[in-house]
């Protein structure tokens, strides 16, 4: 097991707020760089914010900029994602995953948009964000 189930989903109102958060094992996590990513019923997965191995570099794209939030804390091995002024768009199964090579791996390539994740080296167990009145 690489990482953790995600912690922190569940139904909130439109507006709130959730905190998600996912701990890792069974490799080097500081090495490696962190995404979470995003699924609704009938869509394509779609990154929603990664940083770099150190945390020194991040990137959110446009969907959810000044909104979403990643962190991380290397010496827990846990990565975080803080998500304020939720929509109903929001709402969808989120996963948290690592890349070995591309800290930018949550990117579509050429666009400010979120991409897929393919090409990352573990995914973990989503968890449930429902965003709802």
């Amino acid at each position: 097991l690489r990482f953790s189930a995600g912690v922190g989903g569940g139904l909130v109102q439109p507006g709130g707020s959730l905190r998600l958060s996912c701990a890792a094992s069974g490799f080097s996590f500081e090495d490696y760089a962190i995404g979470w990513f995003r699924q609704a019923p009938g869509k394509e997965r779609e990154g929603v914010s990664c940083i770099s191995s150190t945390g020194g570099v991040s990137y959110v794209p446009d969907p959810v900029k000044g909104r979403f939030t990643i962190s991380r804390d290397n010496a827990k091995k846990t990565v975080y994602l803080e998500m304020n002024s939720l929509k109903p768009e929001d709402t969808g199964v989120y996963y948290c995953a690592a890349h070995r090579r591309l800290w930018s791996f949550c990117r579509k390539p050429r666009t400010v948009l979120g991409g897929t994740g393919a090409g990352a080296d573990y995914w973990g167990k989503g968890t449930q964000v429902t965003v709802s009145s």
